[in-house]
């Protein structure tokens, strides 16, 4: 057999890129719908938003008439001495029934401030949701991105598994008929043994990608398609961190907590302040077996305030305007932390283009000189090893552009969850988007569970199965 028959079809072999086909095909689109519908982690902080509304309708309480009733009833024992006769036994049985009735009337704007502060909280939690939702789709994009990098890695590795296994083959042929010594055969079988760790390797990586799409997914990955166009990203870094400083949900959450906080401070300090309520009581008492009973009942105006606690509100007061601060300081540190995001990942994206234009040009002429050593070596000029290679640069530079061109798509997405604008509603993604404030308006007045709120707001529980 002679050396250019055995090598003809090496140069296709070495090209040709197989793509593993499985049950069904999917796009980027359909991979972040996924996410979004199953995430366990936005599931989780969706709860805590429901909790941070049910915190406003437990302030706005206070603010409402709070009516108890109690219920008594007392055995006595006795004995009363009588001139001549001893004693007589004196028992008696008490009933009573009562209903209490308080309403706050002025606390110098102390609740009010805490209802407006727990409102805040809500909008915080909020923007906290937003960011975590970032915070999935960006790991879906990444998960999506590396299942398709290590399954083309796997393709590369079985094409070139399969060359190195027909140039072995070759290197023994020439080995018999005597155009080449034995140290040849051993250099491309230790070229194939290295292949096949490589593809073991590339396996594994792609097994551990699986994983984490499965993770980040909700399920198995299918037959993941190649993305379309990359998003539309400004070219001006510094335009892109002035919309981050004003969209990202990092910023928005920091500014309601300073808002919250300053609230939060006020009622500390409305707190040292007497308050005015409104007492009523009304009641029945009844001997037990008697045939008469009393009713009774008070109406009254109550005015109370604090004259020494040991010092405790003055600490809280400070301690609320020492967190006040802290949050301010919150603020500026989200601020610096988005611009840094976004100028990094504008920096990744540079780089990515650049490593993805340099691979191109690598991959150009790692193939013009596979295709020169492969002529050379048909003419005696070049020797197996000298092969082997060039085919090993050639496949390197390949990698390395299947790597870049996924990383721009990464860096890419990471800029829009920089800015803040990688969420469903953002991407137009063909999913129902979760409603912030749906909960919220059935609970922000304290519904009671016989008002016909309360009952919509059971029926909404069981909906969500949480009841």
């Amino acid at each position: 057999m002679t050396t250019k028959k055995v090598l003809a079809p090496v140069l296709a072999l070495a090209l040709a890129v197989s793509t593993p086909i499985t049950a069904w095909s999917e796009t980027l689109a359909d991979t972040l719908v996924s996410a979004y519908r199953n995430s366990g982690l936005l599931e989780q902080n969706r709860a805590l938003l429901r909790a941070a509304d049910e915190d406003v309708a437990v302030t706005v309480s206070q603010l409402r008439p709070i009516i108890g009733w109690s219920a008594d009833v007392t055995r006595g024992f006795g004995r009363n001495r009588t001139q001549g006769n001893g004693s007589v036994s004196i028992d008696s049985t008490d009933a009573s029934f009562g209903l209490t009735a308080q309403l706050l009337l002025y606390d110098f704007g102390r609740t009010r401030l805490q209802v407006e502060a727990a409102k805040e909280t809500v909008l915080s939690t909020r923007e906290s949701l937003r960011s975590i939702e970032q915070q999935v789709l960006l790991r879906a994009v990444a998960a999506f991105m590396n299942v398709r990098r290590n399954s083309q890695f796997v393709s590369l590795r079985q094409n070139n598994l399969r060359l190195l296994r027909q140039e072995l083959q070759a290197a023994r042929d020439r080995f018999e008929v005597g155009e080449v010594t034995r140290t040849d055969v051993s250099q491309a079988e230790a070229a194939l043994a290295l292949a096949q760790s490589g593809l073991a390797s590339a396996q594994g990586n792609l097994t551990r990608a699986i994983e984490e799409f499965v993770s980040a997914v909700g399920r198995e990955p299918g037959n993941l398609q190649a993305p379309g166009s990359l998003p539309n990203l400004s070219g001006d870094v510094n335009a892109a961190k002035a919309v981050a400083v004003r969209a990202h949900p990092d910023i928005h959450s920091a500014q309601h907590d300073v808002a919250a906080a300053d609230l939060t401070a006020d009622a500390a300090a409305a707190a040292t302040r007497p308050r005015i309520g409104l007492n009523a009581r009304a009641g029945v008492e009844e001997e037990w077996g008697g045939s008469d009973y009393v009713r009774s009942g008070s109406v009254g105006v109550e005015i109370s305030g604090p004259i020494y606690q040991g010092g405790q509100l003055t600490a809280l007061r400070r301690q609320a305007i020492a967190r006040r601060d802290a949050t301010r300081g919150a603020l500026h540190l989200a601020r610096l932390q988005v611009q840094q995001d976004v100028g990094n990942a504008y920096a990744d994206l540079r780089a990515a283009r650049a490593s993805r234009e340099a691979s191109q040009e690598a991959v150009r002429a790692a193939t013009v000189a596979f295709r020169g050593v492969r002529e050379e070596a048909q003419l005696g000029a070049r020797t197996t090893l000298d092969v082997l290679d060039a085919e090993q640069d050639l496949l390197d530079a390949r990698t390395n552009l299947i790597s870049a061109e996924i990383d721009v798509y990464v860096a890419a997405y990471a800029i829009l969850a920089a800015m803040g604008q990688l969420t469903a509603k953002d991407l137009n993604l063909a999913v129902q988007t979760y409603d912030p404030a749906a909960y919220y308006n059935l609970v922000k007045t304290a519904p009671v569970d016989i008002s016909p709120q309360g009952q919509q707001l059971d029926r909404v529980l069981r909906a969500l199965g949480k009841e």
